[in-house]
């Protein structure tokens, strides 16, 4: 196979485009967020309005109500002395005693609606109101990936010894990246993009339906534009959580760790992972660096043992002292000849070691055919 020497400027080259891939995905999300926003202060409009008629029909229930209960008074005195009463009298008092309790009814009925509507419209809001602030929160993320990208990322070039490693593990960076970012973008655009997009042409529909078939389609169309809206919410969550998890920086690492283990244990349903944490209860938080490496070190790992290994048991450990932090992965599947691996170039485990040489860390791996793999990771730093 044929390899193009690769220099700085490549190097340079290729981080521009990666870098122009993660600002367009941001771009794209920074503009959900903006319709998002919109929508918001529409329908917050749209209930100041919903609030105010509701306020009037109550007033105009409120006088049907007193007129209502004086013609049925009526209706029961007329009714009761004939001698002094027509019949003619009689057909009046029972006429307007009827319509004013059909008029009542259908005001009732009325308020009911209204009030409805405004509990649709609270409840849409606050949907919304969580997909804005969702979106910042990830575009945000996206901010620290590009200045990671154009500051620490650019020394990779420098870390990496052997000229022909650096060229195929920089062109692997780029290739994931562009394919995440594009990932990223496609189901942001079929997802909550386009589900977004459909909630303002409904919205705009809403209306016409309550005035032109009635309020039971308007209702099933209130109905309908909620289910879409909360299906925007769901998908929103869930790329964040993809792009990196929110409990990282909510709980810290461990209990991060132990969520993500559960959840992969659950998922693959036939292979059993225990978890064990040691030092945990000093509680002081990691720098956010190296939680960030340690939690992706020991997502690679588990990885590689389910996906490569497939192993049936694994044991993520992990050790924190004041000075360090250990973490352990051992698993029961078919292991590796470690010096073949090598000797293939095996992105992942360069990629692991990138990560624990950039924190200053060891990592070893012994693995051998039939006996399983350990993974063995140590960083050294100081909470004070």
């Amino acid at each position: 196979m044929y390899y193009k020497k690769i220099d700085s400027e490549l190097l340079d080259d290729i981080l521009d485009r990666m870098i122009k891939t993660v600002d367009g995905s941001k771009d794209d999300i920074f503009e959900i967020g903006e319709k998002s926003r919109e929508q918001y202060e529409g329908l917050v409009e749209e209930l100041k309005k919903i609030k105010m008629q509701v306020s009037e029909v109550i007033d105009e229930g409120d006088k049907l109500e007193v007129q209502a209960r004086l013609a049925r008074n009526r209706l029961s005195e007329v009714s009761q002395d004939f001698k002094r009463f027509g019949e003619e009298q009689i057909r009046a008092a029972y006429d307007r005693a009827h319509k004013l309790q059909v008029e009542l009814t259908m005001m009732q009925e009325r308020e009911k609606q209204l009030r409805d509507r405004r509990d649709d419209l609270e409840r849409n809001l606050i949907g919304l109101q969580d997909i804005i602030e969702r979106s910042e929160h990830l575009v945000g993320q996206i901010t620290v990936v590009l200045n990671y990208m154009n500051q620490d990322l650019r020394q990779v070039g420098h870390l990496i010894e052997d000229a022909q490693q650096k060229q195929d593990f920089g062109l692997r960076i780029i290739e994931a990246q562009e394919e995440e970012r594009r990932r990223v973008s496609r189901e942001i655009h079929d997802g909550p993009a386009q589900m977004l997009a459909n909630v303002m042409m409904r919205s705009e529909l809403i209306e016409r339906i309550f005035r032109e078939r009635g309020a039971e389609e308007g209702f099933k169309e209130i109905r309908s534009l909620k289910n879409n809206v909360r299906n925007a919410l769901y998908e929103v969550r869930r790329i964040i959580y993809d792009l990196r998890p929110m409990a990282l920086d909510d709980l810290g690492l461990i209990p991060t760790l132990r969520k993500y283990m559960n959840t992969i244990e659950e998922y693959n349903g036939k292979t059993k992972i225990h978890f064990q944490s040691i030092g945990e209860e000093q509680g002081d938080r990691l720098p956010a660096r190296f939680e960030v490496a340690l939690f992706r070190l020991a997502q690679e790992a588990v990885t590689n043992a389910l996906k490569h290994a497939e192993a049936t048991e694994v044991t993520v450990k992990v050790e924190t002292r004041k000075d360090k932090i250990t973490m352990t992965i051992r698993d029961n599947g078919k292991g590796f000849n470690i010096k073949e691996n090598r000797d293939k170039k095996s992105f992942g485990l360069i990629g692991m070691k990138e990560r624990v040489e950039l924190l200053d860390g060891d990592i070893n791996i012994d693995s051998k055919v039939g006996l399983g793999t350990l993974v063995l990771i140590s960083v050294p730093f100081n909470l004070g």
